[in-house]
């Protein structure tokens, strides 16, 4: 696993984050270690029964699609399905490898063009993903044709999930790292973009996680963030007592105007909502790849605009500020 980190280890050595390049090998070895995974060898078991093949297409434009169904056999992708089922639940996609369809849990790519439209061109960007799972939305910012994209996820089943993609996607300058954003350096001010997707409200300290997302900005570079929003005006703010849709850890959803509040305390200018959309049950739902409960499970069965618990159902928004 080290060896695949070798080149971005070798980019970030010409790049503002080159400090930060001597510490990573430690911290990939911590955050990818046995004492804190325990299934750690069957996922890289996973990886190591993935078959051998090379695909003819690959497409982070328009989705993520790698190889065609003339890729590979039918033994061949029976391999490839059973080899990827040992990393599940897959929750962010979809993917579709050598005519395999992955269908995650979440339908990303519907995020992906609410975003696209309101964010700054990612053409030759040093871009970071906050939260990024396993990297579904990395992919898509490198088809949109960032420079080098990098993956914060503390979980290592995801960061595996990625691996898994990665075996086949060349030489594509995309990386996950078992890590979380607390563990970059303070004040890096390197990143021309950094997105924040489904984490402040799991976060204790909303402010915290927005200061930490605008000092790792360079001057002028670009915030995007989607999070958990209510209705109402200025000032209001949910913080569930107990769960929320089932989730033990969500902390402080608030409506947009507060959420623009906070950016502009927090020194982000040129703060926007750019859109504001709810989950619906076809954009998360169970499926053969996620065989858990999802968002059907979380709702009221006698009305659906609330959560099990009578707050208000999902309803996510996108946001864009400059550092």
């Amino acid at each position: 696993m080290k060896d695949a980190y070798g080149p971005l280890l070798g980019a970030l050595a010409r790049t503002p984050l080159r400090n930060w390049a001597h510490e990573l090998p430690a911290q990939i070895a911590r955050g990818l270690s046995l004492e804190r995974w325990g299934d750690l060898p069957r996922w890289q078991a996973a990886l190591a029964r993935l078959p051998a093949l090379s695909p003819g297409t690959v497409d982070f434009r328009d989705g993520v699609r790698i190889g065609s169904a003339a890729d590979a056999s039918d033994t061949e992708r029976d391999s490839l399905r059973a080899a990827l089922m040992e990393l599940h639940p897959w929750r962010k996609g979809p993917y579709q490898l050598f005519g395999l369809d992955l269908d995650t849990e979440w339908r990303s790519d519907w995020k992906w063009q609410r975003l696209l439209p309101h964010i700054e061109d990612l053409a030759g960007r040093l871009v970071l993903d906050v939260g990024c799972g396993n990297g579904y939305h990395c992919w898509r910012m490198h088809g949109a044709g960032a420079a080098r994209v990098i993956g914060l996820d503390p979980s290592a089943r995801f960061v595996m999930q990625f691996e898994a993609i990665r075996r086949y996607a060349g030489s594509a300058p995309v990386d996950v790292l078992p890590l979380g954003i607390e563990t970059l350096p303070p004040e890096l001010a390197a990143f021309d973009t950094v997105f924040s997707m489904g984490v402040l409200y799991h976060r204790r300290s909303p402010f915290d996680h927005l200061r930490e997302l605008r000092e790792l900005l360079r001057p002028g570079g670009q915030l995007v963030l989607e999070t958990l929003v209510i209705g109402g005006g200025p000032g209001q703010v949910l913080v569930p007592e107990g769960r929320y849709a089932k989730m033990a850890n969500v902390w402080f959803i608030p409506t947009p105007d507060t959420l623009i509040s906070w950016l502009r305390k927090i020194g982000f200018r040129e703060s926007a909502v750019v859109d504001v959309t709810p989950t619906t049950t076809a954009e998360q739902r169970a499926t053969d790849w996620m065989r858990f409960e999802s968002l059907a499970d979380f709702l009221d069965p006698e009305n659906p605009q609330r959560t099990r618990e009578g707050h208000p159902a999902p309803l996510r928004a996108v946001f864009v500020a400059s550092a």
